[in-house]
């Protein structure tokens, strides 16, 4: 195993701002991974278990409860999959190969994804939002990056290429 996922990070975008200690990548919930050809690389978007220590006082007042992040994984290879991405939290688990190399494995009921990329991995559209049934994921979302909260004031749908293909 590696060390701490956020020490493979290139940089860590304010996650070290929000946090006292950035939480692990395990009990995560994967909403989507998207493929790309360019890299080759995999963006997933997850909501961390555990909500900021110190979060913006805009999200705090709107009494959010999930952070959101992208992390990319480059020069993707040997990529499996099996299942589909599954209702409950997954884990990211993570092996140091030769060469700056990662096995990356992510599990989960009804889902094993597994792949080999670079170690230093990337995390960007950084997003706070209240989790609950009566409030659907894309309203009252609050962009804690500039350039997406210039952007975006809801989720992009899915073909925002800019939002889901690059960090």
């Amino acid at each position: 195993m590696t060390n701490h996922w956020a020490d493979l990070l290139t940089t860590k975008r304010g996650l070290d701002a929000l946090y006292d200690t950035i939480p692990s990548l395990e009990s995560v919930r994967l909403r989507s991974f998207h493929l790309s050809w360019r890299g080759p690389a995999i963006i997933a978007r997850v909501d961390l278990a555990v909500y900021p220590d110190n979060p913006p006082r805009e999200c705090s007042e709107r009494d959010h409860d999930t952070l959101q992040i992208h992390v990319q994984f480059l020069a993707m290879d040997e990529l499996v999959v099996r299942g589909w991405i599954p209702s409950g939290p997954v884990d990211f688990s993570f092996s140091s190969l030769d060469r700056r190399r990662l096995f990356t494995r992510v599990n989960g009921a009804g889902l094993e994804v597994s792949f080999t990329c670079s170690d230093s991995l990337g995390i960007g559209h950084i997003s706070s939002f209240r989790s609950s049934a009566s409030t659907p994921e894309s309203e009252g979302r609050i962009f804690l990056q500039p350039l997406d909260a210039r952007r975006f004031s809801v989720l992009p749908e899915t073909s925002e290429s800019t939002y889901y293909e690059r960090i």
